[in-house]
């Protein structure tokens, strides 16, 4: 494909042309053909026009055959293959240093700063950043993908200066196969200098720059592939964060000059009360401005807090933290939890957002989502554009029609993984399951607030737009649970008003009595809960099923009983599921889910079986760390160089993959996000906020 590109580029519209193509233009092709075939017959003089540009003289036209033959060379396979095969077997290093620019601008900074001089900062200076690749070099070979992304970003912000290595060796022996291939046999001195400097200007200036192209064009490529794999893992474990159920949540959306948005939510999710409190200006020791606080908590019996990781939250951690510490919301016992607020501002003023909170401030529609994000993060993220959300490695650089791709299958599996209750769930959430989109989401919503609550996942089929084809796809991954699903919120039906119809002569017939049934009541009619609809069970499965039902001598009103569990389990010790599978006449994997299903309780959440969101009561600072503290703390987000880890300092931590010993992984291949660990304090560079850790264990 790079050398269709190649091929192709001088007949992209709004290309230059080459010296090459010019040099065609002129007529030159002919002669510098035969200077490759027979050149004691090429006679420069006969191609010289004097009036022309580019033939006016012997020293044009002699450039202008050289273009072409250059271009010739560069373009024939043979010789790109030789070229391609001497990289393959030599050391190739991608170099990157300080740009001269970048140097320039240093080395003035400090001459003035010695003289005293007041220097005005327009842009907060991020080149520190780069320190590590001021003078770097690695094989091409062993380039990480955090490498390369770091080196391409830097190259872009023009602090660095890249180039790719290649050795002369290479040059050497290309030049050696194109004397035996290009020079033909009796050609005088002056042909044989002239096609040989064809062959070098074509490498320099051609085939050099191609092959320095075309391998940071690959190493971009992996590292952009490699990006993509990180972010996906860990926003799938992000997504399937155990939700804290049934509790009431204050969300904290920190601030200086505007004062800290608040929202209370009910177990729900439910906005109970909002309001903007001043901790960090003036009125910060204003017992007011805490006041309102304190009744917030009190008033809503609520005794957690989701303070947003941005700004002023380590600020706001300290002063939730003292009065923690001071009892001051006694007798409530409050913890909070540190949440990530990435995204919540562009949510905040979505078309969605306008729409579920219209009345709402948008300021405070951030304090809503941040707490929500701790009661059902799976729920409030899929409202958000994957990319807005900070669990990835330099997923800004990789380009947005990739990453959407990559991401959205992953929240696609995720929704269905941990599946949804059909009675509770919104438009985005629903249109992430297989087979929907946001408009069959839109009718099936529609649907339920015209109609009432689903009974049954077989009144999907009523739905407009929702085929046989779509129901196969999607019915295995909506739940109908009997606390949302209230048998008293009966549709209303709407009933069409009695017509007397009249006889032919005019007189009124008796009225029948009945009135007349609406297609919805035709088609809700017998429409019974179904407990198999609570469970992960397909309907296309209900009938093995029963038949196992049956078999096991079972009820479908003991789905999750301690009975039913004793029962498969019995039922396993003496036949195999494979043995089991044959008799009912299906696969083992649509068994194994069967048995899955039926041994679950109702209203099983599988995002229980992973880590719960850390919850504290107290803070500490990177000034208090000292070198060789032992430390737990959550994972926050992992890289190919490493995994960062929560500490609770407010900046988190960096374990090394050369600090993490597999002997202390506990069979695991890599850390992921959520993993809580302990961790040992290697070193701190409290002005740059960066802390060294290594791994002790994984608990």
């Amino acid at each position: 494909m790079d050398d269709v590109d190649y091929l192709y580029a001088p007949f992209k519209t709004g290309s230059k042309r080459s010296l090459a193509e010019r040099a065609r233009e002129l007529g030159l092709e002919p002669t510098a053909m035969k200077v490759l075939q027979n050149p004691n017959d090429v006679n420069f003089y006969t191609c010289i026009q004097a009036s022309k540009e580019g033939l006016s003289s012997m020293a044009e036209v002699e450039t202008g055959v050289k273009h072409i033959i250059a271009d010739i060379i560069a373009k024939d396979k043979a010789t790109m293959d030789k070229v391609r095969d001497l990289c393959k077997n030599t050391w190739i290093k991608l170099e990157s240093t300080k740009s001269k620019k970048q140097s320039k601008k240093t080395e003035a900074t400090k001459a003035l700063k010695k003289e005293g001089v007041k220097i005005k900062v327009e842009k907060q200076d991020t080149s520190y950043k780069y320190e590590n690749y001021f003078d770097f070099s690695v094989g091409i070979k062993n380039a990480m993908p955090h490498q390369v992304l770091a080196i391409n970003r830097g190259e872009k912000q023009k602090v660095l200066s890249v180039k790719v290595n290649i050795p002369d060796w290479v040059k050497n022996n290309y030049i050696k196969y194109c004397e035996r291939k290009w020079i033909p046999l009796y050609s005088n001195d002056y042909f044989r200098k002239l096609i040989m400097d064809c062959v070098e200007d074509a490498y320099t200036r051609l085939i050099h720059p191609l092959m320095c192209r075309h391998f940071r064009s690959e190493l971009t490529k992996v590292a952009e592939k490699a990006s993509i794999e990180v972010f996906a893992t860990n926003l799938k474990r992000l997504l399937l964060t155990p939700p804290v159920r049934g509790k009431v949540v204050m969300g904290v959306d920190p601030g200086f000059r505007n004062g800290c948005k608040i929202a209370v939510t009910s177990a729900t999710g439910q906005i109970l009360a909002t309001d903007v409190a001043f901790l960090h200006t003036g009125r910060a020791n204003s017992d007011h401005e805490v006041d309102k606080v304190r009744n917030l908590l009190l008033n809503n019996s609520c005794e957690t807090v989701a303070i947003g990781n941005g700004t002023a939250c380590r600020e706001t951690e300290a002063v939730f933290s003292d009065l923690i510490q001071r009892r001051y919301f006694a007798p409530l016992s409050v913890m909070y939890c540190i949440v990530s607020e990435d995204g919540a501002s562009i949510y905040s003023v979505s078309d969605e957002a306008k729409k579920e909170m219209p009345n709402l401030d948008p300021n405070l529609r951030g304090a809503v989502s941040i707490a929500r994000r701790l009661q059902d993060p799976l729920v409030e993220l899929v409202k958000i554009e994957p990319k807005h959300i900070g669990v990835g490695m330099y997923q800004h650089d990789i380009p947005e029609s990739q990453l959407k791709t990559s991401l959205d299958g992953v929240t696609e599996d995720c929704v269905s993984f941990v599946g949804i209750d059909l009675n509770f769930c919104t438009v985005s959430l629903l249109r992430k399951v297989a087979g929907m989109n946001a408009t069959r989401a839109k009718n099936v919503i529609q649907y339920r607030e015209k109609n009432g609550s689903f009974k049954n996942r077989e009144q999907l089929k009523a739905v407009k737009g929702l085929g046989p084809k779509t129901y196969e796809q999607c019915a295995g991954f909506v739940r109908i649970m009997p606390i949302t699903c209230n048998s008293l919120d009966a549709c209303k039906q709407e009933t069409v008003p009695e017509e007397v119809p009249t006889t032919s002569t005019g007189k009124r017939k008796a009225a029948a009595g009945k009135t007349r049934k609406t297609k919805k009541q035709k088609l809700d009619e017998n429409v019974d809960p179904n407990p198999l609809d609570m469970t992960c069970i397909h309907p296309e499965s209900y009938g093995v099923t029963h038949q196992l039902l049956n078999r096991l001598k079972c009820s479908v009103a003991e789905i999750g009983h301690s009975d039913m569990i004793n029962t498969i389990k019995c039922t396993l010790s003496g036949c195999s599921v494979e043995w089991l599978a044959g008799e009912l006449g299906t696969g083992v994997p649509t068994l194994q889910l069967i048995l899955d299903g039926l041994q679950q309780p109702i209203g099983h959440d599988i995002r229980e079986e992973f880590e719960k969101p850390l919850f504290r009561r107290g803070m500490t600072s990177i000034n208090d760390l000292r070198l060789g503290t032992v430390l737990t703390g959550r994972v926050a987000n992992t890289t190919h160089f490493g995994a960062f880890v929560d500490i609770g300092v407010g900046r988190h931590g960096l374990i090394h993959t050369s600090n993490m010993k597999k002997e202390r992984m506990k069979g695991k291949k890599t850390l992921e996000l959520g993993d809580k660990v302990e961790v040992k304090v290697l070193s701190i560079e409290a002005a740059r906020g960066r802390i060294g850790l290594e791994l002790i264990a994984v608990n």
